[in-house]
């Protein structure tokens, strides 16, 4: 028998890389291809159906974390759409996907010293990010960016904070491929239009939702 499992990895592998050609033939961010009003959809709904396949509403841990998955899914249907307005809902989806993750790690036990850890490494990559972007950002989107910036810096270290349980691994590598993929929409957004950013970013973007999603089966009955 076929696990249930399965069907939407097959639907990811076929709409994710059918998306990045799409974006990258339109070439310029000026451009809405029509083929990812199809497989932007496709792709978000595969780790929305993966997580549910794998029993995400089955434990506290998981409706959290699927909560995180639909407020992602909603932002990807947000940013199909090239008009500034469609941006923002989309910052705002994707942050509050961020803070649903951050609650869903804060199920599960929490350890001190990975939390310590990871302090000055996440610390430095905001900061980073902060002098990359600030010469590029216009002044209307300097505080939403920032703040984008600390929720995405909460959901790592609260990620970081359950690391020593076992497969919470998995956790940290999704939050942290959904963390990195951001800034290649940053990339796109503010600093570089052109369609390179998307034959990396958004790979890694479903890549880490499909990890988390998967985690709802290893982790759902830890917390």
């Amino acid at each position: 028998m076929t696990p249930t499992w399965l069907f939407p990895l097959l639907l990811a592998l076929v709409s994710v890389p059918a998306l990045v050609l799409s974006d990258y033939r339109a070439g310029t961010i000026a451009a809405t291809p029509r083929g990812r009003l199809v497989f932007k959809p496709l792709a978000a709904l595969a780790f929305l159906w993966l997580a549910l396949s794998l029993g995400a509403l089955d434990s506290l841990y998981g409706r959290w974390l699927f909560a995180g998955l639909v407020a992602c899914a909603i932002g990807d249907l947000c940013l199909m759409f090239e008009r500034e307005a469609a941006f923002l809902a989309g910052l705002v989806a994707f942050a509050a996907g961020h803070l649903l993750y951050a609650v869903a790690f804060w199920q599960l036990p929490w350890h001190t010293l990975p939390l310590i850890v990871a302090l000055a490494p996440c610390l430095i990559l905001s900061v980073l990010t902060l002098r990359w972007l600030s010469p590029h950002l216009p002044q209307s989107m300097r505080l939403p960016v920032f703040v984008y910036i600390a929720i995405i810096s909460v959901m790592l270290l609260c990620a970081a904070a359950v690391w020593a349980l076992p497969y919470t691994w998995l956790a940290f590598a999704g939050a942290l491929g959904f963390a990195l993929s951001d800034l290649a929409v940053a990339r796109r957004q503010f600093v570089s239009p052109g369609p390179a950013s998307a034959l990396w970013g958004t790979p890694l973007y479903f890549a880490a939702q499909l990890v988390l999603a998967m985690t709802v089966a290893v982790l759902g009955t830890a917390n």
